[in-house]
């Protein structure tokens, strides 16, 4: 694996989850075949494919909202396993997120 993509965050220092609004938490998850959270966390979409639920707050039904933390983190499925902090993907979602709230201010 290559070494992980940094960028700078909004504050000015490296892009840590304890700093960032938990944007990767509100994306949609389609778990595959492995994939084994707890049977409450799990949801349909509409097609009919087993997803990670989410809260009435739009974030994943297993973020622990109070440490912002997952809190089925060993049973996480391999889509979050493969998010990684800082990564071309965590980048990508933060810039996207920063482009949605500056369209909306």
């Amino acid at each position: 694996m290559s070494a992980p993509h940094r960028l700078e965050a909004d504050a000015g220092g490296p892009i840590a989850c304890s700093a960032c609004p938990a944007i990767c938490c509100q994306l949609k998850v389609v778990l595959i075949a492995g994939d084994d959270p707890p049977h409450e966390f799990i949801d349909l979409d509409d097609e009919g494919h087993e997803i990670m639920g989410k809260g009435d707050d739009g974030w994943c039904a297993a973020l622990d909202r109070d440490a912002m933390k997952c809190s089925i983190y060993e049973q996480r499925p391999f889509v979050c396993r493969e998010f990684e902090m800082g990564g071309g993907d965590c980048i990508d979602e933060r810039a996207n997120w920063r482009r949605i709230s500056l369209t909306l201010a």
